[in-house]
């Protein structure tokens, strides 16, 4: 079903690995379309609570578009390839009502760096890079880099990082808010698994729509935000989830979410 990539679903958790390591995980169309058809299966499937985006080994989550592909593929359109590839696997995560976390296991170049950004979260090995090298070709970053980067980081450092190319090392990463957490390569399975135990077991209808609100605060209006926490404040008051919350409150216990 999968050939550049490793889908695992059990427990509640999709897992998806980008499995290229001989070209460092880098994005081919047929791994870009296939992270997109495994994140859309993944929020079809009701029994996942939580995905998790990663790639085998410890040297690179994904450096990018694979160039030599594009080119032995006879690519074209930049754009069209943007259009029919990249921007749908970024809109599909972003768009996606359940928590996604990047367990960003090496570098994050490019269109990777882009790939990383687009999850709700990213815990990075400390001893990984991420970098918008696009201007060494150049080009300038795309597949939401150039959406996410100043909203994360403000405009000027955006424009520093994505003119320059220039690699950020994860102490400046996390100052910057760029990644979540950087934790020694050991450590990333027992941080991923921690945040995954809170997830799995959370009111993911509620943090579906957080997020989908989220998504449009910067483009919304005050009085619009305010109308959308209305309108999905009243499909969660009709959740089981919120029942439960309530009657555990009350009762003063751990309230038991089923995500519904």
């Amino acid at each position: 079903m999968y050939e550049n990539l490793l889908l695992e679903i059990s427990d509640g958790v999709s897992t998806i690995t980008l499995n290229r390591p001989q070209v460092y995980n880098a994005l081919s169309t047929d791994l870009i379309k296939e992270i997109t058809k495994a994140v859309e299966a993944s929020v079809i499937d009701t029994s996942v609570r939580v995905i998790v985006i990663t790639a085998t080994g410890d040297k690179s989550f994904c450096s990018g578009a694979d160039l030599k592909a594009g080119m032995d593929g006879g690519l074209t359109s930049l754009g069209d390839s943007l259009r029919d590839n990249y921007n749908p696997m970024i809109k599909a995560i972003r768009n996606a009502e359940k928590p996604i976390i990047c367990r960003m296991n090496g570098i994050a170049a490019g269109a990777g760096m882009s790939l990383a950004l687009a999850c709700d979260m990213i815990i990075a090995n400390k001893d990984a890079y991420m970098s918008e090298l696009f201007v060494g070709i150049g080009l300038m970053p795309d597949a939401g880099s150039m959406f996410f980067l100043p909203r994360i980081i403000g405009m000027q450092k955006a424009f520093e990082l994505c003119s320059t190319g220039r690699k950020v090392y994860m102490d400046e990463a996390l100052a910057l808010g760029l990644v979540t957490k950087a934790v020694n390569y050991e450590n990333l399975d027992e941080t991923i698994g921690e945040l995954v135990e809170y997830y799995k077991t959370a009111p993911t209808k509620s943090i579906g729509l957080m997020k989908k609100v989220l998504n449009q605060s910067f483009n919304s209006t005050v009085e619009e935000i305010f109308e959308q926490e209305a309108q999905n404040q009243d499909i969660l008051g009709k959740t089981h989830d919120f029942a439960e919350g309530v009657m555990a409150f009350l009762q003063k216990r751990k309230p038991k979410f089923k995500g519904k």
